[in-house]
């Protein structure tokens, strides 16, 4: 299944585009679901159809869901009491009933994560378009699994659970209890389900459509959006500018605005597939609106963002790591290395990541920004470093 998140800064139309690319795809032959993540109804009333937590046809070849964070948490606290009853038990801890619970922040990240993974290794349908929250979150939810993951490795080492048998005896040697078993067990549960969702997130046919509303604020919101998805490594599939004015109207007044965005859709078009779409002149509702927006289905183009290893060691005796950071500036840049990994840090974004296996037996040797790529140089170490005979 392709997957094509949608996601943009707040009030820019994102869950008007997500429904109208789905209808577009759905219409062009695909077997579409549309997933909204909002927790009001906002995708419902943008189809004309009530989404909620089951699936509902919205349209001939068009499925909507919402995702149901309050349902979703209350089933993880049952099945985590579950498993903790004889240590809830040996405290006299009274167990938690679902009517009394509320989800806990976070709690919605990981239903939308959990909803998004379920969706996509779905085979009833051809493509998911998923309404992902305003970008500032989505760009938070998207770093979730990567980050959970790399807490769960530190806190709880997988090679640590070799050691079952010897668990009671390191704990009293230790004078500390060890983990409990079922504790790692949870922790490997929950790194596989996150595994899986960064397996969905890295697929060749997983694309982001940036939507925004061309001018001065739609063009630093898309900047940097951009920025920290190419720092996650994420492909963007095009960019959906919304509510454009017509270029013939008349009004004195609208004259201003009409320049400006014609200013900022031909910036985009230097970077991006850019698609107007034209402002209705009121908020669109039902199918026969969202056609007559005209958004693109979810086209045919797939790929993966590479982060290629370059062989300059004849040269300059260097291997040099191109990392794309399109619009990334110099003085938001920071790079620090820790052991076998490295801190990436642009704008407001930061990243951990693990360093290719050749670049371990290196040394950084300096980096600097170049046509939208940091290149950071790597020198080998000449104590690790295999030598030639």
């Amino acid at each position: 299944m392709r997957t094509l998140l949608i996601t943009g800064p707040g009030g820019s139309g994102r869950t008007t585009v997500a429904a109208g690319t789905a209808l577009a795809a759905a219409r062009e032959g695909a077997r579409t679901l549309v997933l909204g993540t909002d927790r009001t109804d906002t995708l419902g009333a943008v189809l004309g159809v009530p989404v909620g937590s089951e699936p509902v046809e919205a349209a001939p070849g068009l499925t909507a869901l919402r995702v149901d964070p309050d349902a979703d948490f209350r089933a993880d606290l049952g099945a985590l009491q579950d498993r903790a009853a004889s240590v809830l038990d040996l405290l006299g801890a009274s167990r938690l009933e679902p009517e009394e619970t509320g989800p806990l922040p976070g709690a919605e990240e990981l239903a939308v994560l959990r909803a998004l993974r379920d969706a996509a290794l779905s085979e009833a349908y051809d493509l998911l378009v998923v309404d992902l929250p305003p970008a500032p979150r989505a760009l938070s939810l998207l770093a979730l699994p990567e980050e959970l993951r790399r807490y769960l490795r530190r806190l709880l080492p997988p090679e640590r659970q070799a050691a079952r048998a010897l668990r009671p005896v390191l704990g009293r040697l230790a004078g500390v209890p060890m983990p409990a078993e079922w504790l790692y067990e949870t922790a490997a549960r929950l790194d596989l389900q996150l595994a899986a969702v960064e397996a969905v997130l890295a697929d060749r046919d997983t694309a982001v459509r940036l939507v925004a509303e061309p001018g001065p604020a739609g063009a630093d919101a898309i900047r940097t959006t951009a920025l920290g998805l190419a720092l996650r490594g994420l492909r963007t599939d095009a960019l959906i500018a919304t509510r454009v004015l017509p270029e013939s109207v008349e009004d004195s007044w609208l004259a201003g605005p009409v320049a400006q965005q014609r200013k900022t859709l031909e910036e985009w078009r230097e970077s991006y597939d850019v698609h107007p779409v034209p402002h209705l002149g009121r908020d669109p509702r039902g199918t026969d609106d969202l056609a007559a927006l005209a958004v693109p289905g979810a086209g045919t183009g797939t790929g993966t963002v590479e982060w290629p290893v370059t062989d300059r060691l004849a040269q300059d005796g260097v291997l040099v790591w191109h990392v794309p950071l399109p619009d990334a500036r110099r003085d938001e840049l920071d790079l620090i290395r820790r052991g076998d990994e490295v801190v990436v840090t642009a704008g407001p974004f930061r990243r951990v990541v693990p360093l290719p296996s050749a670049l371990r037996r290196c040394t950084v040797d300096g980096a600097a920004l170049r046509e939208g790529e940091l290149r950071i140089r790597f020198r080998p170490d000449p104590g690790l470093w295999p030598r030639t005979p």
